[in-house]
């Protein structure tokens, strides 16, 4: 199944950080773990119209590495893997 984003928004599939460990070394169990916040644009939309009825490009694109917030987007589940779905405005930064 195929998703195609909606206007200014980005399909984002997360990157799972490697096992998390407190200061002292303690492992932390799945459960108390949180989610990464760091993830791959997997679709982008076309951009969003403005007043003037011109499209904005997006700066994003399918394949680059973002940053995001830690509430931001709408957890989806596609084909067995969650994602997110979410505003370009969500995302931070792009990882370089």
């Amino acid at each position: 199944m195929g998703v195609r984003p909606l206007g200014d928004r980005v399909l984002v599939e997360r990157i799972d950080e490697e096992e998390q460990k407190s200061a002292g070394g303690i492992i932390i169990p799945d459960t108390a773990k949180e989610k990464p916040q760091t993830g791959t644009v997997i679709a982008v939309g076309p951009g969003k119209v403005a007043d003037d009825g011109k499209r904005i490009a997006m700066e994003v694109k399918q394949g680059q590495k973002v940053l995001f917030g830690k509430y931001s987007g709408t957890d989806i589940k596609i084909d067995g893997k969650e994602m997110l779905i979410m505003h370009e405005n969500d995302i931070l930064g792009i990882v370089e």
